[in-house]
């Protein structure tokens, strides 16, 4: 790992976003049924999530120093996930808890590779810029952005801004949108932090959403238009990484998941970390991809979680090969 230099004494990372408990119904049929009706399922659990605070322990467990900005309640749910991030070692200094909310709380049903999910936002949706310590952007050497759609109202607007003072102070900085419940996908506030973006890291059809493209070559050609690289998550098969002009496919042999939630978010942390580890934006796919893949291997988004040496390792199995911009599909 690089070691951090001495005129940057602040954490390796700090993640920007959204922290909540995760309530897992796992099986078969997950479906519920209504009138009243009771369904048994395989199990269900309550565990670490969203997205920011999945990627916060991910990053950590491959040994990052990472400090989360958040906002949770004052409620068993929030001690809940501050107890539970402070025993991973991640930083919860800047995590704001709002007397009179309710802590964010998300259910999802889950059944293999797929799953559905319904979250209640709470006091998550209360985070803003302001809330970001400046210290902590003086002092980071990367900055990552989650779930920008769930938090776009509260922190949207200065959103630009805190970026590009990260940027300004020296980090480097990253944007997962994640899906858009609202299916409205963005405006200029939107592109506005794209620009301030040094990569965007969405899922296949989230680029393709908010950039307003039916495929993704022309979503990769019009979002690496609006400023950042490009890391599209694409799942089982996958990554595509468009740095300009340069395309590449990265790929992993597949796992057999037993249960893919927080994947995307792992995904996040080995890219992070393969960038502030100095490789080039390919390689920290492959990294990021062995963090996803092996993080599928238990129920909830960190408990398979691994560790540096075990994520290298997979990691040196991917392919990694260059891609035409012509192409008409990836």
């Amino acid at each position: 790992m690089t070691e951090r230099g001495a005129d940057r004494p602040g954490a390796d990372l700090v993640v920007v976003g959204d922290c909540n408990p995760d309530v897992l119904v796992l099986g078969g049929d997950v479906t519920p049924s209504f009138g009243q009706r009771e369904k048994l399922v395989d199990g269900i659990w309550m565990v670490v999530g969203g997205s920011a605070a999945i990627t916060a322990v991910a990053a950590a467990r491959l040994g990052l120093g990472v400090e989360l900005v958040a906002a949770v309640g004052a409620d068993p749910a929030g001690d809940y996930m501050l107890g539970q991030l402070a025993r991973e070692g991640v930083g919860t200094a800047a995590v704001a808890v709002r007397d009179g909310e309710s802590t964010g709380m998300t259910v999802a049903l889950s059944r293999g590779a797929d799953r559905a999910i319904l979250t209640a936002p709470g006091a998550m949706a209360s985070l803003t810029a302001r809330d970001v310590p400046a210290a902590l952007l003086a002092q980071a050497r990367h900055v990552h952005v989650s779930s920008y759609f769930l938090l776009e109202r509260s922190l949207g607007p200065g959103l630009a801004a805190l970026l590009a003072a990260a940027r300004a102070a020296g980090a480097t900085t990253s944007l997962d949108t994640n899906w858009d419940p609202a299916g409205r996908w963005g405006d200029g506030r939107l592109r506005a932090s794209l620009a301030q973006a040094d990569v965007l890291l969405p899922n296949e059809t989230e680029a393709m959403r908010i950039a307003g493209e039916p495929t993704l070559p022309a979503a990769a050609g019009a979002l690496t238009a609006a400023g950042p690289r490009l890391a599209v998550k694409l799942g089982e098969r996958g990554a595509f990484c468009a740095d300009g002009p340069e395309w590449h496919r990265v790929e992993l042999a597949p796992v057999t998941p037993v249960d893919t939630t927080g994947a995307g978010d792992c995904f996040n942390a080995g890219l992070i970390a393969g960038l502030l580890r100095g490789l080039a934006l390919p390689g920290a796919a492959a990294l990021g991809c062995a963090v996803g893949a092996l993080s599928t291997r238990a129920a909830g988004g960190t408990a398979g979680s691994p560790d540096l040496a075990l994520a290298l390792a997979l990691a040196r199995t991917a392919t990694v090969r260059r891609v035409s911009a012509g192409t008409p599909s990836l």
